[in-house]
């Protein structure tokens, strides 16, 4: 697996991820804990270090998920996890925001536990709280850095006046935040600002919450604990409106021999190569299929070819209904 650095103080990293959310939250029913270590592990064996969890999902089964998976790997990889979330009772919603230094040193004190880590590798404020001011969350987290417990500081679906607060203070080794084909805003102001920056750049649902793989159609049922029940792009009207994408994807891959996931996957890789995409799966096959578009090559043209064309497929649906989307680009 080829790697790539985030930030300038070189955290490195195999150039696709694994995020390891929909293992224990947020896309139905938790899945088989046994199953989702196998699966960890066999991502480690075929070359990925960079392992992406928080302390939300679940509450807190993911992190314990994770920490038991990698135990045998450490020093060999990279565990992303976050703060910034209230919790609230086990199943229910996020309590709201909260990142007060108090609770960030709290939640890293934790974290490292559950993930039996002695350092967090990299750490993201989950969401932008507009009740701390962001110089107080990076004055937190540099502490954390300076006694140890933490390597790399983060940001989550920050804007760019935060993103250039908060690296004032304790540079940002990388925002996370939600860029594919299918949701291309970073693309006006937030790629421009880290590339001036030197931040890293880590999309989260690179594949559309799976919608750009092509295995999801207005057909499509969803259990009613996955997040994309409540999401405006995935009503039936939205994603018979937005298969014209998909279909895009489809007529590339069969020229590539590749699969419409890989395509997107390929397009994103190519953009920056200090982007790193962190698709998550719980099935090996799909594991190996997003692995397997590290290798795909795509020209120039091809790439252009890609990018125009889907900006003139008019898509619909808002990315998240208006409550969530509140806490979004702070």
């Amino acid at each position: 697996m080829q790697k790539r650095i985030l930030g300038k103080n070189g955290l490195e990293v195999s150039a696709l991820g694994l995020g390891c959310m929909g293992m224990s939250f947020g896309f139905g029913p938790a899945k088989d804990k046994t199953e989702m270590i196998a699966l960890i592990r066999a991502a480690v064996e075929r070359g990925v270090t960079f392992f992406d969890t928080a302390e939300i999902y679940g509450p807190f089964a993911n992190e314990e998920l994770v920490g038991e998976a990698l135990a045998p790997f450490k020093g060999r990889v990279a565990v992303a996890t976050k703060f910034g979330f209230k919790i609230g009772a086990p199943g229910a919603a996020p309590a709201g925001l909260d990142s007060r230094p108090a609770r960030i040193r709290e939640v890293a004190e934790a974290s490292l536990k559950r993930l039996k880590l002695e350092v967090i590798d990299l750490f993201y404020q989950h969401r932008v709280d507009p009740a701390v001011p962001i110089e107080d969350v990076a004055g937190a987290v540099k502490d954390l850095i300076k006694e140890g417990k933490v390597r790399h500081f983060g940001l989550s679906e920050a804007g760019v006046g935060i993103i250039r607060r908060a690296h004032a203070v304790q540079p940002v080794a990388a925002l996370q935040s939600e860029y594919s084909l299918f949701w291309r805003e970073p693309e006006a102001e937030i790629l421009p600002t880290l590339e001036e920056l030197g931040i890293g750049f880590v999309p989260f649902s690179p594949l559309g919450r799976g919608f750009l793989t092509g295995k999801i159609d207005d057909k499509t049922t969803f259990d009613k604990t996955d997040i994309r029940s409540n999401l405006p792009r995935f009503t039936v009207e939205a994603r018979k409106a937005n298969q014209a994408l998909v279909d895009l994807l489809g007529r590339i891959a069969v020229s590539k021999n590749a699969t419409a996931a890989q395509v997107a996957l390929g397009w994103l890789l190519a953009q920056k190569p200090w982007i790193v995409p962190i698709p998550g799966t719980t099935k090996l096959s799909r594991l190996e299929e997003n692995l397997g578009a590290a290798n795909l090559k795509l020209r120039a043209e091809e790439l252009r070819d890609i990018g125009e064309t889907a900006a003139k497929i008019p898509l619909q649906g808002d990315r998240y209904p208006e409550h969530m989307q509140k806490m979004v680009n702070r």
